[in-house]
């Protein structure tokens, strides 16, 4: 069930940004309003002001000891014109009447035609939003002391489950985010978005071999979400992934069945499909997946979702970066392909309504469509059958880097945890197992699909075009016939 949209939140949220953006300058929404109107002066299409306040924190252990901590502030404004497919930005760090006109009036060159006759600006209106997360500032929910503390706490821990352990490094990131939109529309939006994540990281050694594990998770809320079972939970991941990787094989190698466990696997889905279901390859016809709405793209029982509107979840957001608020998009309905992620200008170009994915990293960014969670729903099937089924082939259950050719659909994934399975059974763990394939292709390859569906932990960060983004993936237990393993074995 989605969150329902509180106006009342929505109209603190709209006082809290105002109160850091606005006020302090001595700006009003009636200089938004010139602003747009100086745009307005020609013939654009759309337009945006986006403001915003970011104040981060970070806390880093390694050798036993917190090495290191950081504390930063920014703030600015971006400026936009859109024009037909053609966009003009403008952004600074000085936030004042003056560096608005100025952006106002550079961006507004994108379209050469000025409108005649009196420009009439949009009535202001509240824009929409939702009521995912608190507006709380995470970084004040913990002092300094107990934030230490707490990163020596996973030392010992992590320490005491197992003597191989040589090595713990532990990290504690904190985001206090403000951003204040103001549309050529008329519409006023307003958001308040805490981000924390805790990792960790463990090196186990023995006979002289050294391997690597680690594990974290967080969201949009306060550090008490880190309390002694969770924390103790990371831990015991982290130092499991290692010591599993000290018993790993060289990994086999050629085309065999891949069961993907559930959970961060789904990064495999997000980078192999989800991208290319973003609006702006699609309109310009570079995706694989380009012209095919209403095609199978799957095998049956595969349905994808993008939903914006998880509540606390890490890619959640009530408004996106244009201001529309966020939705549960059905991208993939049992095979047959639905529909793209949205911004707004790929959305007008292609002449559908935005789907509330237009991100972007900061106000120096200009939006785009991004993901925000992207996972499969789950299926019918026990995932213990799904392993047993196995005649010889891989079990990967954790993921590290991977890249993805979007024209083609084509992937190469590494698995960071992988086992080899013959008859059913797990036989030993494998290292540098690299899975290759094809993101249409993969889905149509999935002939089993589990009834675990599980969201990561918290940790996803998604990468387009130079800028990053927090996102969340989610997969339940899946088999994939035929696909494609590089090994070392």
């Amino acid at each position: 069930m989605l969150s329902m949209i509180s106006r009342d939140m929505t109209l603190e949220r709209l006082a809290e940004a105002s109160d850091l953006l606005l006020t302090p300058f001595g700006l009003t929404e009636a200089d938004l309003g010139k602003t747009l109107g100086v745009i307005a002066e020609r013939r654009v299409d759309d337009a945006d002001i986006y403001f915003q306040y970011t104040r981060a924190e970070g806390w880093s252990l390694e050798e036993g000891i917190v090495k290191t901590g950081s504390f930063s502030i920014d703030q600015g404004v971006g400026v936009r014109a859109v024009a037909g497919e053609k966009t003009a930005f403008a952004y600074s760090d000085d936030i004042s009447r003056d560096s608005l006109i100025d952006a106002a009036q550079t961006v507004r060159a994108i379209s050469g035609a000025a409108r005649s006759g009196r420009v009439k600006i949009a009535r202001r209106r509240i824009a929409q939003s939702r009521a995912l997360y608190g507006p709380l500032d995470p970084i004040t929910t913990l002092d300094s002391t107990a934030k230490v503390k707490l990163l020596e706490k996973i030392e010992r821990l992590a320490r005491a489950k197992d003597s191989r352990v040589v090595q713990v490094m532990a990290g504690l990131a904190n985001e206090y985010d403000v951003v204040l939109i103001a549309r050529l529309d008329g519409a006023l939006a307003a958001d308040v978005r805490p981000l924390v994540r805790l990792s960790v990281t463990v090196i186990a050694e023995y006979n002289g071999r050294r391997e690597v594990g680690s594990f974290g998770g967080g969201g949009r809320f306060g550090l008490s979400y880190f309390d002694d079972a969770l924390i103790t939970q990371y831990v015991e991941a982290a130092v499991q992934a290692a010591l599993t990787n000290l018993e790993s094989r060289p990994a086999p190698a050629g085309e065999m069945t891949v069961v993907l466990g559930p959970g961060w696997p789904g990064v495999l889905l997000h980078e192999a499909v989800g991208h290319g279901l973003e609006g702006d390859f699609n309109r310009k016809g570079s995706s694989a997946f380009s012209g095919r709405i209403g095609q199978r793209v799957a095998a049956k029982g595969v349905t994808v979702l993008d939903d914006g509107t998880l509540p606390d979840r890490r890619g959640s957001l009530n408004i996106d970066d244009e201001g529309h608020v966020t939705q549960r998009n059905v991208l993939i309905e049992d095979g047959i392909l639905k529909g793209y992620i949205q911004d707004a200008m790929n959305a007008r170009l292609m002449k559908v309504r935005p789907t509330g994915n237009g991100r972007r990293e900061s106000y120096a960014h200009i939006p785009m469509p991004r993901m925000t969670n992207t996972y499969m729903l789950g299926g019918d099937k026990d995932p213990r059958e799904i392993v047993a089924s196995i005649k010889k082939g891989l079990y990967a259950t954790n993921f590290g880097g991977g890249q993805v050719d979007i024209t083609s659909g084509k992937f190469v994934f590494s698995a960071n945890e992988a086992f080899w399975v013959e008859n059913g059974r797990i036989q030993y763990p494998v290292k540098g197992a690299t899975i290759v394939g094809s993101g249409p292709e993969s889905l149509k390859r999935i002939t089993m699909i589990g009834n675990d569906m599980q969201l990561d932990s918290g940790v996803g960060t998604c990468g387009k075009e130079g800028q990053s983004v927090p996102v969340g993936v989610g997969q339940p237990t899946l088999r994939l016939d035929g696909l494609t393993v590089g090994g070392t074995g």
